[in-house]
């Protein structure tokens, strides 16, 4: 998650994180690129990254943003990433204990 912080002409625009929050850097990007969501923040053109991290902060963005679907999607997909062998075959044998439940007659407690 980012937010725009300038504009530099109609296919570039220039993004910041802050760092500190969200982990992305202030840099140009294209805007095809972007996806906008309707979190707003009011800020002014070109804003510093604390001035921005305050507004976020007043705004409450950043919580929002972790509420959506989209943002734990996300957060899923990195907590996958991060996972050892371990853990994916823990997540295998939790996964078969669930099928043998639910295949051992668990769903018609499920269904009512």
């Amino acid at each position: 998650m980012c937010t725009v912080v300038d504009i530099v002409d109609q296919k570039r625009v220039v993004v910041d994180g802050p760092e500190s929050v969200t982990g992305v850097r202030r840099h140009m990007m294209p805007v095809k690129r972007l996806s906008l969501t309707d979190f707003t923040s009011k800020i002014a053109r070109g804003a510093r990254e604390k001035t921005l991290r305050l507004a976020l902060e007043k705004d409450g963005v950043m919580a929002k943003w972790s509420a959506t679907a989209w943002a734990k999607k996300v957060k899923a997909k990195e907590v996958r990433s991060k996972m050892t062998d371990f853990d994916r075959f823990k997540l295998m044998v939790a996964r078969k204990k669930r099928t043998a439940e639910i295949k051992k007659g668990g769903m018609k407690k499920m269904k009512k």
